[in-house]
């Protein structure tokens, strides 16, 4: 999972209406209202977020560092559930947990989110290990070599929840 890699391609990741947080005193909490992303920031590079029909499409952007459309409040204890699909099997992309990010130093002109990132890749060499835990600028896989075996739970193409 390299920035490189990321960034040279064109693919399309897609959200469905169903991004959802439990909240352990609130009950269930939508994070998406299915029309606006409202409550969404863009952090680091340069992709395009957009709302379509009722979902949320996401759209890399050549030479562009990793992007990330991250949640404008933080979650504490919380059971994330959602729908997603990749369009281009070549996509290497994840969804962040308890994440933060390194803002841009000096002549930097994007930050930097890291931390936990449940992995979500389709073909490649990232193809097999959807659903591990990488760490996102942080070291590589958090899960352990012996436990990360290649398996094809990932559908390409389709909904995956």
């Amino acid at each position: 999972m390299t920035a490189n890699r990321t960034a040279t391609l064109t693919a399309t990741l897609v959200f469905a209406t169903s991004l959802t947080a439990m909240a352990s005193d609130d009950g269930w909490v939508s994070l998406f209202d299915g029309k606006t992303l409202d409550g969404w920031i863009q952090k680091n590079g340069i992709a395009t977020y957009r709302v379509e029909g009722d979902t949320i499409v996401g759209k890399t952007t050549p030479k562009s560092p990793n992007s990330f459309l991250c949640s404008a409040r933080e979650y504490g204890d919380f059971e994330l559930e959602l729908e997603v699909k990749l369009i281009n099997d070549e996509l290497n992309s994840g969804i962040q947990i308890r994440s933060q990010t390194k803002e841009a130093k000096g002549d930097e002109k994007f930050g930097r989110v890291n931390g936990p990132q449940v992995e979500i890749a389709a073909g490649g060499e990232g193809g097999g290990v959807s659903g591990y835990i990488y760490g996102e600028a942080c070291g590589g896989w958090m899960t352990p070599d012996a436990k990360r075996k290649p398996h094809k739970a990932f559908k390409h193409g389709e909904w995956n929840k």
